[in-house]
């Protein structure tokens, strides 16, 4: 089966004002979430997560395939008027972010096309909605906000002055990123980086455990 809508991201234009970007909401249907939000995998912490690191079955890892399929790529292509046959793509998971996320940054120059995809049933904060910025130092200067729901489809073109960035939340936020990059080094690099990351942020929530009192001691 088919989990996205292709036809709906053909509709909507292409925006530059302030670079290249496309918002989707509802690219993938209730139906299709109704299948997808039981299979989405468990995210221990904050921070990122390679498959690899997690449970990835059913509906779930369905969309994944979908996603690095050659029908999305050949409509992201056609969007943003650029050939990405040759170029990896690389996927990480995300299921809550803190305080240390959301501050404005372009991502790095070895990512081409960026891709978010939501899976939030509803967002009341004021917190967690990335803004796409017209500069790299003023988080109200935006030219569309994008509360994280469901279904909603975020693509943009990497560029010198792709700056977006979100207010501080901290909790429960689902997402996908999936980007197409410069080269299958900088998948391996990037991946092996999240892995020591999210392993360090284990280590270190054991440790922060408090330990058992021993009613024995004096």
């Amino acid at each position: 089966m088919s989990y996205l809508s292709y036809d709906m991201l053909d509709r909507v234009p292409l925006e530059r004002d302030p670079f290249d970007y496309v918002v989707v909401p509802n690219f993938i249907s209730r139906e299709a979430l109704a299948k997808i939000r039981p299979d989405f995998p468990q995210v221990p912490g904050v921070g990122s997560y390679p498959p690899s690191e997690l449970k990835i079955a059913g509906h779930f890892a369905g969309l994944l395939d979908e996603l690095n399929g050659e029908r999305f790529r050949n409509v992201v292509e056609s969007k943003f008027g650029i050939d990405l046959g040759r170029a990896p793509t690389m996927v990480t998971v995300r299921g809550h972010i803190g305080k240390r996320d959301g501050s404005i940054h372009t991502d790095s120059r070895t990512k081409i096309i960026t891709v978010l995809l939501y899976f939030n049933d509803s967002w009341a904060p004021e917190g967690g909605r990335l803004r796409l910025l017209r500069n790299g130092t003023n988080l109200e200067d935006y030219a569309v906000e994008v509360p994280p729901l469901a279904g909603t489809l975020i693509v943009f073109r990497r560029a010198d002055n792709s700056w977006h960035g979100h207010k501080l939340y901290e909790g429960a936020r689902r997402a996908i990123q999936f980007n197409w990059v410069t080269g299958q080094d900088v998948v391996e690099r990037e991946q092996a980086r999240h892995r020591f990351a999210n392993r360090l942020k284990k280590l270190t929530r054991i440790f922060a455990r408090p330990r058992p009192v021993d009613a024995t001691a004096a």
